[in-house]
This record gives C-alpha cells, sequence and structure tokens, in this order.
C-alpha cells in the first residue's frame, strides 16, 4: 500500500487517480506530478516501485499539502472574519459568499430549517 503525505492511496486506482486522495492535489497536479517522476497515468498504484514513490514523495514535499494547507486555508478565512470585510461577515453568519441567492436556495450554508405549518383558524 503507497503512503503518500501520511494518506494511505487505494490500491486499485489509475495514479492519476489515486494522487487526488491527497488534500490539495487535483487531476491536472495529478498529472503534472507523475510527468515529473515520469510514471505513467494508466499505471495502478499498487504497481509503483519504491523508487517510482521515493520520487512521488520528493515531489509532492515540494507542494503544500494535507495540513499545511488545510491551516492556511483557515488562516485566511480568519483573516477575512478579523478585518470585517464582506466575505468574513458571510463567513461569520454562515451565508454563502460569492452573491448567491439566499432566499429560496443555500440549504448547504444556512442549514435545514425545519417548517412550521400553520394552524387553521376556527370559522366563527
Amino acid at each position: 500500500m503507497a503512503r503518500i503525505a501520511g494518506i494511505d492511496l487505494p490500491k486499485n486506482k489509475r495514479g492519476e487517480i489515486g494522487l487526488t486522495y491527497i488534500y490539495g492535489i487535483g487531476r491536472s497536479t495529478a498529472q503534472q506530478i507523475l510527468d515529473k517522476a515520469g510514471i505513467s497515468y494508466d499505471k495502478k498504484v499498487n504497481d509503483w516501485n519504491d523508487d517510482e514513490l521515493a520520487a512521488l514523495r520528493g515531489l509532492i514535499g515540494e507542494i503544500k499539502v494535507e495540513g499545511a494547507l488545510r491551516s492556511e486555508t483557515q488562516m485566511n478565512i480568519k483573516r477575512l472574519m478579523d478585518i470585517g470585510c464582506y466575505r468574513g461577515i458571510r463567513h461569520r453568519i454562515g451565508l454563502p459568499l460569492r452573491g448567491q441567492s439566499t432566499k429560496n436556495n443555500a440549504r448547504t450554508r444556512k442549514g435545514r430549517k425545519k417548517t412550521v405549518a400553520n394552524k387553521k383558524k376556527a370559522t366563527k
């Protein structure tokens, strides 16, 4: 089993897809890393030998991934909230940041509210 940057990569996936299990590495970055290491995209993760794994670890070590990237992202959000800009305020109150409508949508950011049905008024 290949373990890179503290993540166990899935054995039966292609290398290009397997690298995307590391936070901060997407498809295009995975392709660039495999190109630099001289490994085919179609080669399965469990077919990588020790030399290829060492090359991948060295190349991924140069990129900010996993914990360092997560902490940087959180610090950026905290900075926005501290300076009180529009995006920081929207982060603070848990609403969408990028101009989306919130009247009917935005359930992911706002949370799911329980609807309370109106009681029918008794007619006299």
